[in-house]
């Protein structure tokens, strides 16, 4: 029996501390990230934002944003951008809309195959652009509609169509480590 978005609201009250995703239909339990994967997301996510916000394009949002798709999943991206024509006001609910751009970040228990068909199946939904961050290879790939991937390392500088003069030295990204 394929469950419903109510279903997952239901199983949401009842384990609220938990973040779960609804795909084709399944319940996902999304289990917390690593640290450095938490780190990784909250810097992008600041960094654009940090550009998004003045310039008033839309919304950067983390984790905790979830969306109806247009398929009846409801997912919820590492962090996503809705441009203020896609999206309008915030609804205090889930939002039915695909966005702009969806970024994955890869922890140390998730596959990169899976993370990929994610940003793919955003894609095919109406996403402009997805990213995946990895952390442990230290590298930044974008996908686009029907175009190879576009892998980014240290030294390499982002920068996004949608987000005219902005620019993100990928190297910015990784944590510092610090000596005890």
């Amino acid at each position: 029996m394929a469950m419903t978005i109510e279903d997952v609201e239901k199983i949401q009250q009842l384990y609220p501390d938990h973040r779960i995703e609804l795909r084709d239909g399944a319940v996902i339990v999304i289990s917390p990230s690593d640290i450095t994967s938490g780190i990784v997301g909250g810097k992008f996510l600041r960094l654009l934002g940090n550009w998004v916000d003045p310039h008033g394009l839309g919304y950067v949002a983390d984790a905790s944003a979830g969306y109806r798709s247009p398929n009846g999943d409801l997912t919820a991206p590492d962090v996503s951008f809705v441009s203020r024509e896609r999206l309008g006001r915030s609804p205090r609910t889930y939002a039915q809309v695909v966005p702009n751009l969806v970024v994955e970040v890869k922890s140390s228990t998730d596959r990169i195959k899976l993370l990929v068909e994610k940003l793919q199946m955003y894609l095919e939904l109406g996403a402009q652009t997805g990213i995946l961050l990895d952390p442990d290879k230290q590298t930044l790939s974008v996908y686009r509609p029907e175009q190879a991937a576009l892998v980014l390392g240290n030294g390499d500088t982002l920068t996004l169509p949608e987000f005219p003069g902005w620019e993100l030295n990928v190297v910015e990204l990784w944590p510092p480590v610090f000596e005890r």
